[in-house]
């Protein structure tokens, strides 16, 4: 057991949000409805976790990697974390290709 895959989670989030904020892109622009975003994205896919868990979809893998923690039945620690990056990640990818094509449509007129 480590803690190996959690830092790594939070490392990559931290960087995310760094470049977020940077170019104002989702949670630089409008911090409190990012939030409200991030937090119902996060909550949308815990439950689509706890369903699958529920099902016998999901289940956790014991990997050397991740901390052994669980918050309920086959949810590690690191599953929120991980699904809150996966929203972060999206929404960046998603606001900054928007400010980069409203960009390019500014150079082509």
């Amino acid at each position: 057991m480590s803690a190996a895959y959690l830092i790594a989670l939070l490392v990559s989030l931290a960087g995310m949000v760094l470049l977020d904020v940077r170019h104002r892109l989702f949670l630089g622009r409008d911090p409190l409805r990012a939030a409200i975003v991030l937090a119902a994205g996060t909550v949308f896919f815990l439950l689509w976790d706890v369903a699958g868990i529920g099902l016998g979809i999901f289940f956790r893998d014991d990997g050397e990697f991740a901390t052994g923690i669980l918050l309920a039945p086959e949810l590690p620690l690191e599953e929120p974390i991980f699904l809150l990056f996966l929203c972060q990640l999206t929404m960046v990818l998603v606001c900054g290709a928007e400010k980069l094509l409203a960009a390019r449509r500014r150079d082509d007129a």
